[in-house]
């Protein structure tokens, strides 16, 4: 079985700690993995690590290949990255051609196609039910998960079932799709959990090679007609293609779609009030993450970081505080975080877009503090990693080394610097910053100059290729 993850979504319903430049999958949310290596580990078993293929673009490359990494360095092979972003259904036709072009795969070869930020237990369960999806693909059927819903949720979309479909091998009942239902108000939500023919559209989905390319050529023409030509060629055109989702694109229009009811439970953690049902709670029903004290205190979410989050006398509150931002909302409205995050996009955009930590390949930096001509970072670069070879034209740095050893290069002169020293690099002098130490390096920096931000650096060398 072929793998596609889809991980190039840039989600704003978890704002203030889900943003733009650092989205959802990336998160672990007080748990020790991400949502994208929860995904990773959810799949093993089902293919060879060679056969995933991870679908993000450019500004997510090093964050996919760094955390694929440290679940399974051989699924990190095959990141494919998307020119621009142009929903589902383009991005699973450039994966079925690099499986076809690449590895060779034959027209009957299942494939299951799954988002990077679920949560779904139990696991062994899951893989059962990707296989039985996988089988019922071989039949010649378009498979979609549908989770049968336990409340009038306004935040899915829905499948209606058809008539059941008998095979003469399947182990669990699957269905032929009636219709596809758009996100549904709170009333039609409600008629269609009392009629119980009705699921949640999970996202997930099981085809072969061979099917989804000729209903594709039935239905979706633009896409397909781009698939003749060589990957590299699909992937040089890849804008040209419709920003269309797989939905609209092939499953409600092809008789071969079926939904497959999948009995495990299921969230795509679309909001913080569905992160508040699904962590575990105190006695007083709060889900507390970070350092809390609360006083007469219930039926909460609280996340802090960085600092003590104290409460008193707050009942049905969501608080989501991180270093820059500070969400407070009553339970059962966080669906409006995404206008809130509109709003903050006409007004601060950088608020709204970047987080205060910045992931690149070699580490991350975190700004500290920032003002008139001056901004103060805390820079973290992993072990054996370095920094391009470059130099900026309008500020000056000074690095104070607080934990590890740092490599410098500075013009012609290479400096070992140990935690408590530092060097002062002038403007317009070339420099590199290296971690030559089996453990992170971090550094202190203080930009000084007129301008300050990132778009200032002229690179010389760099094992990235950023250039």
């Amino acid at each position: 079985m072929k793998i596609i993850i889809l991980a190039g979504g840039s989600g704003t319903r978890l704002w203030p700690l889900s943003r733009k430049h650092y989205p959802k999958q990336f998160l672990s949310l007080g748990r020790q993995d991400s949502f994208l290596q929860t995904t990773v580990r959810r799949l093993r078993g089902l293919s060879r690590p060679e056969e995933v293929v991870i679908l993000t673009n450019e500004a997510y490359k090093f964050s996919v290949i760094n955390q694929v990494k440290a679940v399974d360095p051989r699924c990190a092979r095959n990141v494919l990255l998307e020119p621009v972003g142009r929903n589902t259904a383009p991005a699973i036709a450039l994966a079925v051609k690099f499986f076809q072009e690449k590895q060779r795969a034959a027209d009957g070869e299942p494939v299951f196609v799954c988002p990077s930020d679920h949560l779904i237990s139990p696991e062994a369960r899951f893989r059962s039910f990707a296989r039985e999806a996988a089988r019922i693909a071989g039949q010649g059927h378009i498979v979609t998960f549908g989770i049968r819903p336990d409340k009038p949720d306004t935040g899915y979309g829905y499948i209606e079932k058809g008539a059941k479909i008998r095979d003469g091998k399947n182990s669990r009942d699957y269905f032929r799709i009636s219709k596809f239902a758009e996100k549904p108000d709170l009333g039609t939500a409600k008629r269609y959990l009392a009629s119980g023919r009705f699921f949640w559209n999970s996202g997930m989905f099981a085809f072969t090679v061979g099917t989804i390319l000729e209903e594709m050529r039935k239905y979706a023409p633009r896409i397909s007609g781009k698939l003749d030509a060589s990957y590299e060629e699909v992937l040089n055109n890849f804008r040209d293609m419709p920003d269309i989702s797989i939905d609209y694109a092939v499953m409600e229009k092809s008789k071969r779609s079926v939904v497959l009811p999948l009995d495990v439970k299921w969230s795509d953690v679309g909001s913080w009030d569905i992160l508040y049902e699904i962590l575990p709670k105190d006695k007083n029903q709060n889900v507390k993450i970070g350092e809390i004290a609360e006083l007469d205190t219930r039926n909460s979410l609280i996340l802090g970081q960085n600092r003590l989050i104290a409460t008193i006398g707050m009942e049905d509150m969501l608080i989501v505080d991180t270093p820059d931002a500070l969400l407070v909302s009553k339970r059962g409205e966080s669906q409006k975080v995404k206008n809130l995050v509109g709003h903050l996009r006409e007004t601060k955009k950088k608020i709204a877009e970047e987080n205060i930590t910045t992931y690149r390949p070699w580490g991350s930096y975190t700004i500290l503090e920032e003002g008139d001509r001056y901004k103060i970072k805390r820079i973290v670069v992993a072990p054996g990693e370095k920094l391009s070879l470059q130099l900026h034209r309008k500020r000056s740095e000074h690095w104070v080394v607080v934990k590890g050893e740092a490599a410098v290069t500075l013009e012609k002169r290479s400096i070992i610097l140990k935690e408590n020293e530092s060097i002062f690099v002038p403007l317009g002098k070339k420099h590199r910053l290296e971690n030559r130490k089996k453990s992170s390096l971090e550094i202190i920096e203080v930009q000084a100059g007129k301008y300050l931000e990132e778009d200032d650096i002229v690179r010389f060398d760099d094992i990235y290729e950023r250039y």
